[in-house]
């Protein structure tokens, strides 16, 4: 079993809502990203999906974009984006997806390995230029919400975790913060997050902060392929 994870799919099967407007390369991105799917992951393999799933603003509109995903082969995993606005009461969301594609919030999932995957949507950092005093309300929610995965992983005896985040989990200096060191005291052994695009990611390539590997994976930069985190 192999685990791959891509970011930011925004699709949007049952409205218009083109992404070729943020340049040349988004065209037809939806199909890279299932023939790459396709050609790379087999029904055995995990695929992370760290949230900006679609564009949909309902539930209802979104049932497309999921049984797309839904129809892909491997064992889905995601979490919601900061685009994610269809994403409604977890009981709701979970009742709408195909076997084989999972939500997670404020949980999280073990693998027959032992591998736990956890996750939430995170939030803006202290540091980050664009962190304002109103931010820190729902950065400290987020962090306690990524607590409750990580709990709920241990609680369950995970032998290792691998968490997402939406948002990148550092400010552009990799100041350590809430969410790294929660990462950190829990042993989690990689974390793949997603929100950049284009030279936005430039600062935010990290690969290892105190002992935890960082993996950028929006989609964009990935250039449609889901990236390989873990190999069989």
């Amino acid at each position: 079993m192999a685990v791959y994870a891509i970011a930011d799919l925004h699709l949007s099967d049952s409205m218009d809502k083109s992404m070729d407007i943020f340049g040349k390369h988004w065209e037809n991105h939806a199909d890279k990203i299932e023939a790459a799917w396709r050609k790379l992951i087999s029904s055995h393999d995990t695929v992370l999906i760290p949230g900006d799933i679609s564009w949909a603003m309902k539930l209802s509109e979104a049932q497309p974009d999921l049984d797309r995903i839904g129809r892909l082969p491997g064992e889905k995993y995601m979490i919601r984006g900061n685009h994610d606005y269809w994403w409604s009461s977890i009981n709701k969301v979970r009742s709408v997806l195909a076997p084989g594609l999972h939500a997670i919030q404020n949980d999280s999932f073990l693998l027959a390995d032992g591998t736990a995957i956890c996750g939430t949507r995170g939030w803006i950092v202290p540091g980050a230029a664009a962190y304002e005093q109103d931010d820190e309300k729902i950065y400290l929610r987020e962090v306690g919400r990524l607590k409750l995965s990580l709990d709920h992983a241990r609680d369950r005896g995970a032998e290792r975790i691998i968490a997402m985040t939406h948002y990148p989990p550092f400010n552009d200096r990799q100041e350590p913060n809430e969410f790294t060191r929660l990462f950190t005291q829990y042993g989690v052994e990689q974390v793949v997050y997603g929100h950049l695009h284009g030279v936005g990611g430039v600062s935010y390539r990290v690969k290892e902060l105190d002992g935890v590997q960082y993996k950028l994976t929006s989609c964009d930069y990935l250039r449609f392929v889901p990236a390989l985190i873990r190999e069989e």
